[in-house]
């Protein structure tokens, strides 16, 4: 992977920890965000740990995993008792963390309007902790292997 002040913008796509470094480095304006595949049975501390170390914002594809956390007991749990949808409880997790944005896709109006009703409800200490120790599942969900990069490999106690 190369970069030059052509190859730069204020977002960065699909970039592992030492390709932001790069990226850094080269580009004549400040890097803003880095848009990455990121949700409850994903892992990105590595990721995280670096955009923060440059004031970078986490932007989250596939918050919920393509469908595959809506069927999760943790998740239908929380939901239940905070009287919220599944799709709304991953979106809130994602939103309770530092520096993390979500980009939720959806043509179903009846979604678009749930996926913003996040903001008259948090969840608690122990549910986020609930739902961050999915994330030993270690699913990477959009991997197509003609484009990946050498993704940062994590390890989640």
């Amino acid at each position: 992977m190369t970069f030059g002040p052509d190859s730069c913008a204020i977002r960065s796509q699909k970039r592992n920890s030492s390709a932001i470094l790069k990226a850094v480095r080269v580009c004549p304006e400040p890097l803003v965000t880095n848009q990455i595949e990121y949700h409850a049975y994903l892992a990105q501390d590595r990721m995280m740990a670096a955009l923060k170390r440059y004031g970078m914002i986490l932007t989250a594809y596939c918050p919920v995993a393509r469908g595959k956390l809506l069927d999760d007991p943790v998740i239908g749990d929380i939901a239940r008792a905070c009287g919220k949808s599944d799709a709304q409880i991953c979106l809130r997790w994602l939103m309770q963390q530092p520096m993390v944005a979500a980009v939720p896709r959806t043509l179903q109006e009846r979604h678009i309007a749930e996926n913003i009703d996040l903001f008259d409800f948090s969840l608690s200490d122990e549910e986020m902790r609930r739902i961050s120790a999915l994330r030993k599942r270690n699913i990477r969900i959009a991997n197509p292997p003609e484009r990946a990069p050498k993704w940062d490999v994590e390890t989640v106690d």
